[in-house]
Formats: structure tokens, sequence, C-alpha cells
């Protein structure tokens, strides 16, 4: 077993410099073996092992009991806003945790240093959006060689030609406002109708509470500041006078809607949320006609419109809310047309209403249910409509012009790609924005001219160090899960690699709220690529890859399903020979946190090692505890553990902190962020105290917890890139493809 340090009342008892001293000394002890074994040199250091302070927990008739209980601060809602307050002896803990982590890994930090760079050079350091118009200017976003944050901005462009002329205008430096601060998020940027003002949402410590600042274009100076408790989310009314933005309690739930004056005057109430299981948003509808207010839950939801040309109006709710189901609205010149679930249509369909009374005592069917092809997107324009679908795990771009009611497919040929559709800002027009990229192939933006069928390359993703998708190998194969389903898994492989078992392999997946990964280019994992692994994703149920059934077959009741599928797509690549059992690394963040974990408990010989990002690991008190940001909103995701004994048993029966086992594990890595108001910090500190504690081998269990960050991590695109670096330096280290080279590193 490996050794360990107890870390108890650090800060007070002094042990927190004895531990960080063994490790230092332990490290120098055994830096030059390193290079020969560098997971045997890390099973000799000594990690930190949090103190078990046991807490009995009674609920419905069950007890159980939780000895890291004291991780979770009792101030949290304050640790969110002040990271300075977090508890002297978590605090300690912590530091130890990365302490250890830092000297686990630091045969890799060349190698780190070399997967960082290669990321980086695969990414165009002075990269610019494609513009897009709006009247008389095309606003984009671009960054500066080396800048870490993007820099809004507009050029003014031809009325005739559409082209942009004169000098470019900077909206808003995010490098500028990131100086001050060791991490900065924006939420959105919006410029004002009249193209004077633009608004823009700043978060400055990770926890996901922004303000919103006004700043006058043509001064460049900053005119209001609006809050500092929104969600981020807000929009401009027509007047370009008037916004709506979306208040945040302290809970992190997003509750009000306010209205204010784009000089900072009293803000007025137009909506509040009573029900904490739905989280309100807003935004202007296609037409830029109505400002739209979503109250919604994971299930269900309900519309609100205000005209966005009176700054005086009243929101006039379209349809009160029914469990289960959802509606989204577009619009055309006379008409409304929503995409909705409603009337049993569980993979949804288009309905429409008139403008004067678009209740759903009112819908009629404009594009009728088709089991298997789920309506997952609609955009609407002046003459024509737009929607995305998907079936058998892949995406098509359907275009329906409303004068002549015909419809076309834009079709492509990959065995997997992904797909998007941009609306941009104007809405009289025949002109569409797509985007289409693959594993393999980076991504493409086009014009697309509804009328025509015409399309125009706009952009091609560039690669600077260079990228031939010849290269690399996509697959797409259909393992077979445990009740017989079809799961599909994208793979991606260098054309070097030998399929025959022997190549290293990481699985990723997610499966959970519907979400759907979609096949597309990402330059991150093809540094591992490069070294002979194989690269997977597993579009397991949880996710909308087959439907919105695939998302009910993978939630509440029926939630491990997700965890299974996971296990049979790694299981099925490895009788295909694209890897062996036991020679995967199982990737996942957030909810694909949770499939890491619950799949590590399920089938820990599969596994060769596992990365759990701000994994939802502890699911059972989580999910127990209504005063935590997402709980209620959640409850129809997961289950009601505090009313239903059917729900306990079934989230203890697959919760990964909960569920930890005293048998041998893979190695683990976890990471988490201090003011992660999503997945709080003690979720991956728990998990990883009670793994250590219970495993039964001397496998690595590790924690990197970052104290200046939320769920997203760090906020710089490149320091962001470091923690994937230390990712992969992981993955590497654990499947034996990283010792050879930190050797080679080490002789040059």
């Amino acid at each position: 077993m490996m050794r360990v340090n107890t870390i108890a009342g650090l800060a007070g008892a002094g042990l927190l410099g004895l531990a960080l001293t063994a490790c230092s000394q332990e490290s120098e002890m055994t830096t030059e073996t390193a290079a020969s074994s560098l997971i045997s040199r890390a099973q000799g250091l000594e990690a930190p092992v949090a103190e078990q302070r046991p807490v009995e927990i009674e609920q419905l008739g069950f007890t159980r009991v939780d000895e890291y209980q004291w991780i979770k601060d009792e101030n949290w809602q304050q640790v969110m806003r002040e990271p300075e307050t977090l508890d002297a002896d978590i605090r300690a803990l912590l530091d130890a945790e990365n302490a250890y982590l830092d000297d686990v890994m630091a045969p890799t930090e060349a190698l780190q240093e070399r997967l960082f760079q290669e990321i980086r050079g695969r990414i165009k350091e002075d990269d610019t959006s494609v513009p897009e118009r709006d009247g008389d200017y095309a606003y984009f976003t671009r960054y500066r060689e080396g800048g870490q944050y993007p820099i809004y901005s507009r050029r003014p462009v031809d009325p005739e030609t559409g082209e942009m002329v004169g000098e470019e205008e900077i909206l808003v430096d995010g490098d500028a406002e990131a100086a001050d601060f060791d991490y900065l998020d924006f939420s959105i940027m919006e410029h004002s109708p009249d193209h004077q003002y633009v608004a823009f949402g700043v978060d400055v410590r990770g926890s996901e509470y922004y303000e919103i600042r006004i700043r006058e274009i043509a001064t460049g100076a900053i005119v209001a500041t609006l809050t500092d408790e929104s969600s981020g989310d807000f929009t401009w009314a027509n007047d370009s006078q008037t916004l709506y933005w979306v208040w945040r309690d302290d809970n992190g739930r997003s509750k009000r809607v306010y209205r204010q004056s784009r000089d900072g005057g009293a803000s007025e109430l137009i909506y509040e949320e009573p029900d904490d299981g739905f989280f309100v948003s807003v935004g202007l509808s296609d037409g830029h006609n109505y400002v739209v207010i979503n109250a919604g839950g994971h299930t269900s939801n309900e519309l609100r419109l205000l005209d966005a040309n009176d700054p005086d109006a009243e929101p006039v709710l379209i349809s009160a809310r029914e469990e289960g189901v959802e509606y989204y609205l577009t619009e055309a010149r006379d008409r409304f047309y929503f995409r909705t679930n409603a009337d049993g249509a569980v993979d949804f369909k288009i309905v429409s209403a008139p403008l004067d009374a678009p209740g759903r005592e009112n819908w009629e069917d404009f594009v009728p249910h088709r089991p298997g092809t789920l309506v997952n997107a609609l955009i609407g324009f002046a003459d024509w409509q737009v929607r995305m679908e998907r079936q058998n795990a892949l995406p098509r771009i359907v275009v329906l012009n409303y004068e002549s009611g015909e419809s076309y497919d834009i079709a492509f040929d990959e065995e997997a790609y992904s797909l998007g559709i941009s609306s941009g800002y104007e809405f009289d027009t025949d002109m569409l924005r797509f985007s289409y990229e693959s594993p393999s192939t980076p991504e493409e933006t086009y014009d697309f001219n509804m009328a025509s069928r015409e399309r125009v390359l706009r952009k091609r993703q560039e690669v600077p160090s260079g990228h031939n998708p010849e290269d690399y190998v996509v697959r797409r194969i259909m393992a077979e899960g445990h009740d017989g389903v079809q799961i599909p898994v994208t793979i991606l492989y260098h054309r070097d690699t030998p399929i025959d078992g022997s190549a290293p392999l990481l699985l990723y997946g997610y499966g959970s709220y519907g979400i759907t990964i979609p096949a597309a280019f990402r330059v991150t994992p093809l540094p591992l690529v490069d070294r002979g692994m194989v690269y997977a994703v597993a579009h397991i149920r949880g996710g909308m890859a087959n439907g919105y059934q695939w998302y009910l077959d993978g939630k509440l009741e029926l939630k491990t399903n997700t965890f299974r599928d996971f296990v049979s797509a790694g299981e099925a690549l490895a009788s295909e020979g694209y890897t062996s059992r036991g020679n995967i690394v199982a990737y996942g963040g957030s909810a694909g946190g949770l499939l890491v974990g619950a799949a590590i408990n399920m089938a820990p010989d599969l596994f060769a090692g596992a990365i759990a990002a701000v994994p939802f690991v502890d699911v059972l008190n989580t999910m127990s505890d209504a005063e935590l940001p997402l709980t209620p909103p959640e409850w129809p995701e997961w289950g009601n553990p505090l009313e239903s004994t059917e729900d306990y048993q079934t989230i203890e029966a697959y919760s990964p902190y909960d569920q930890i086992q005293a048998m041998d594990y893979p190695h683990v890595l976890a990471t988490g962020g201090l003011t992660d108001p999503r997945v709080t910090y003690w979720e991956p500190t728990k998990f990883v105290e009670r793994l250590r504690t219970m495993r039964t081998d001397d496998g690595l269990t590790l924690l990197k917890m970052n104290m200046g960050a939320g769920h997203g991590g760090a906020s710089g695109r490149f320091d962001s890139l470091r923690e994937t670096a230390l990712n992969w330096a992981f993955a590497l280290m654990v499947v034996g493809l990283a010792d050879e080279e930190v050797e080679a590193i080490a002789a040059e």
C-alpha cells in the first residue's frame, strides 16, 4: 500500500510544512530513477490523507456515514464570492494535495511543456472569427499573438458590397480587462441596436457572478455597471436605452429578470421565478421583435414575451408550464413557430401559431413528429426556417422556404462529423452561416445562400504547426450494450497506429442532460494520437446521439445505463483490436466525471487510469442538499432522495463516492476548482480522500485543485492548455508511454 501522512488541523499543528518537506526530500532522492519508472517512483512518495471526522446522516430511514463531510466549508456561499475566507484546515489539505500532485508529476514537467507547446502550436494565435454584418458594421472577435483573451471589434461595411472598409474599432480588449486579475471570464458581449454602446458581463473569480458593464463605443468610457450579481445573461431592447438582465441569488440560482436603463438608473423587477427547480434566462427572438424570458427546468419550461420596441412592456405568458413539456420559439413575418415535445412528440416536432394568439390551444403541426429523428435546433428568418436534425447519431441541416413550403437537406459524406448553424444579426436575408468539421478535418465555415444553394467557404481552421487529415483515420463502430442496444462510438487514430490490441486508448464520455458530444475536430487529443494512443468518444445513453429517447433511457431510474454503456464501449473497443482490457484511460468532466467514477467502480480492471475533471461524484449528498445551486433544478435528472426512497436507493447504488470499495483501482487523477458553483470543490476532494484510503493496491490517487478558478478551470486560453497538458502527461504515464520520452527529453 502507498505510504501516507495524515493531514488534520494542519494550520494549527504545523504538519503541512512537514508534509511538504517530506515530499520535497523524496523528490530529490528519486529523481535519478524517474526515467526508468515514473509510476514506481510516484508510488514511493508520501501522500496526504485527510483526517476522518465521521458524521452519521439519517435520511428516509437510511443511515450513512460520511467521514469527510467537514471538507465542505460551512460558509461555502461566502467562499464562492471571497475565496480567501476558506477554512484554514481545508485550505491546508488542498495545498498539501496540490504539493503532492506536483511532486508526483515533477519528472514529467518537460513532457508537459512539450505537450503544451504541441497543442499551442496547433492554435492560430492571432486568429479572427468570420465577421457578422449588422447594418453598417461587421462585428468580429480576434486574438493577438500571445494574447490570452479575446478582443471584440468591428469595422464599417460598404452598404453596396457588404465588404469591410475603414479602420478597426476595438470595443472590448480582453487582455487589457484581465490585466489586474488572475482570472477573468466574459459571459456575452452585445452591442446596442444603434451601435453606440456595448454591454458585457465579467466574472473575475470563477464563481459565475458577473458584473454587467456598459461602454460607450465612441469614448471607450464605462458609463455604468448595472450589477455584480448577474448570471451573465442579458439583452438590449430595441430602443438602445434599455437592458434586461438576470439576477443570481446567494445560492447561485438565476431567479429574477430586471429591466434597467443603460445609464445605471433604478432597476425594475420584471419577473421572479418562485420555483427553485427552474432557472430563468433572457434573450431576443430571431426577428428582434420580442424579448423572451425563459423559465426552465431540465424537462419543462415556459416562455414570456415582451415587446422589444416598448421599454414599458409587460411580460405575456405563451403557455403555462407542464411537467415534461418543452417549447422554444422562432418567428416568421406573420407566425410563431415552436420546437416542442408536446403531445408525446418524444423527438420533438415543429408547430405554428398566430402572432396574436400563440397559446398552446392554437398550435398546429407544421413538421410532424418522426420517431428516431430528433429536431434539436430551430432558427428563423423572414422567408426561411432552418432546423438541425439528428438521426443515427449524425446531424443534418434542413432548410425550408415558407412561401413554397419546399425543404431540402444540406448533406455530408464522412462517417462521423459535426455541424453548426448561426442565424447572425440579420433577419431579412437569404444567407445562412454553417460550420462543418470531423475528428480529422479542421472546422470549415461557410456562407450558404438558401435561395441559390450556393455555398462560399469563408474560413478554414488553420493549424499553424501543420495538419494533414490523411495522417488520421476516423471510424464509427456500434458497441453492443448490456441490454442489446447499439452504442455509437467515434474513433480517431494515426494511420501508423497498429489496430491489433496493442495500442492504449483514451475513452471520453459524458452522458447526461441530453448533451450530445459532437464528432468534432479538436486539436487537444492530437498529441496523444500522434504518440500512438487511440482516441474514442462513446455516445452513450443520457445524451441525445440517438434521439430524445436515448436521453430518457439514461436518467433517473435508468441512469446506470449511462455507465454500463461506457463500459460496454470500452469492452467493444478492446474486442475489436483498437486497444486491450486494462489499457484504457477513462476521461470525463463534470457529469462526465460522475461517469468516470461510476465506471471504475463497476469495472476497475478495464482501465489503466482515469481522469475525472471537476467530477460530480458525491451525488447522494449533493442531491440531498437543497441549498446547493443546482440541486432542486436537477431532481428531474437524478431524482429527489429527500422525498423518494426509490430515488435514494437508485442514487446510492451508483454514486461514485458512496460505492468506493476495498478493491484494486486504476490510477486516478481528479481535478476541481475552489469557486466552482456547479461541482463544488469538496466533491473531488472527498472522493480522492476516501478512494486513497479504501483502495487495496498501490495505485496513484491524485487531486489537482485550482485555487483561483471555477468549473471551467483556468480562464486564459493558454493557461487552460497547461491543465490539459497535465492530464495528458498523466494519461501517457499510466499507459507506459511517458517513461521513454521523459528519458529522451532529459538526455537532450
